[in-house]
């Protein structure tokens, strides 16, 4: 029977206490490096924190702290503009928004001040400014500041009538909901600030109240057509009434200018000749006669005068001469 040596074979290097100890010095560097630095982006800050204390904020970049967590880190993005949306969820962002199904009237429904009850959607748009206050200062940061938005908009909404919800009070409350919240979030010492307050969709809530309000809007839209179609009317002919009126105006002003003229020019005659009349009585009021019948009869054709005073004396005359005879 054949023998089998079971000796295992030798390793090809000797572990020695020596190894052990370098390879164990080498993991600890090798940990105390990877606890040791941290990156901070460029919209983020850090809040470093030593034994669980506050010690100091670093800007972005590469970083060195403490290791085996006698120093942590929390990044805080105070560069980026976030979002909150009441009312209504956002499911998947982008060029293509994809809007969730679901209803959320916790949120949206309002009471108006005339006692009126309204569906409101809102998003506000807030920054990080102060990386501490936002880690220290408040514990739930989305429930306040979906609680305290909901209360500033609730608030603003009940002082006004439905109609000015709904229509011209909307900016009005846009930028006074922005100037609360960011004076209760400083009164807090939150450390964020709002930028944006939009009112997105503000309408009664679904029945026959939005089917009436949809008819009151319709008949107010109608009004405003039949305003601007009057006052388009009005500025037309209005116009066009003062110019011929002023057109009117003028040419009657010519009028009287031309009588007044002609009057004068007729006084001023009549004085010349009434000066002439009284040097020579007779001679004038001759030739006055001359005038006054070569006027007459300018425009007559055949005829013939005939002195009444004629006695004893028959005048010769063919009369079968020219159509109509003599006058």
């Amino acid at each position: 029977m054949l023998e089998r040596n079971v000796t295992p074979p030798k390793m090809p290097f000797t572990v020695t206490p020596r190894t052990i100890l370098i390879v164990v010095i080498v993991i600890v560097v090798v940990l105390i490096g990877m606890s040791s630095f941290f990156v901070v982006d460029q919209t983020e800050e850090a809040v470093v924190l030593r034994f669980g204390k506050f010690n100091r904020i670093v800007e972005a970049g590469l970083h060195f702290k403490l290791p085996f967590n006698i120093e942590k880190n929390y990044n805080v993005p105070t560069q980026v503009i976030q979002n909150m949306t009441f009312g209504f969820r956002t499911e998947k962002p982008g060029v293509t928004t994809v809007y969730s199904n679901k209803d959320f009237p916790q949120e949206s429904i309002m009471l108006t001040g005339d006692l009126n009850i309204v569906d409101v959607e809102w998003i506000i748009q807030y920054r990080i400014s102060d990386a501490k206050a936002w880690l220290f200062n408040i514990e739930n940061h989305s429930k306040t500041i979906r609680d305290i938005s909901q209360s500033v908009i609730n608030q603003l909404v009940g002082d006004r009538g439905i109609l000015d919800v709904l229509g011209p009070e909307r900016n009005a409350i846009e930028v006074q909901g922005q100037e609360m919240m960011n004076e209760i979030f400083n009164s807090y010492k939150f450390g964020i600030r709002v930028t944006t307050v939009k009112l997105q969709n503000v309408v009664p809530p679904k029945g026959p109240v939005q089917d009436a309000f949809e008819d009151v809007n319709k008949s107010i839209q109608d009004m405003n057509r039949l305003i601007n179609e009057g006052k388009e009317a009005y500025n037309k002919e209005i116009p066009k009434a003062r110019g011929e009126a002023e057109q009117m105006i003028q040419i009657a002003k010519g009028y009287a200018t031309e009588r007044v003229n002609k009057a004068r020019g007729d006084v001023a005659r009549f004085d010349s000749v009434l000066a002439e009349y009284r040097r020579a009585p007779n001679t004038t009021r001759t030739r006055l006669y001359y005038e006054m019948i070569e006027d007459i009869f300018k425009n007559e054709k055949n005829v013939e005068l005939i002195d009444k005073n004629l006695k004893n004396f028959l005048p010769l005359k063919n009369l079968t001469e020219g159509q109509g005879g003599t006058r």
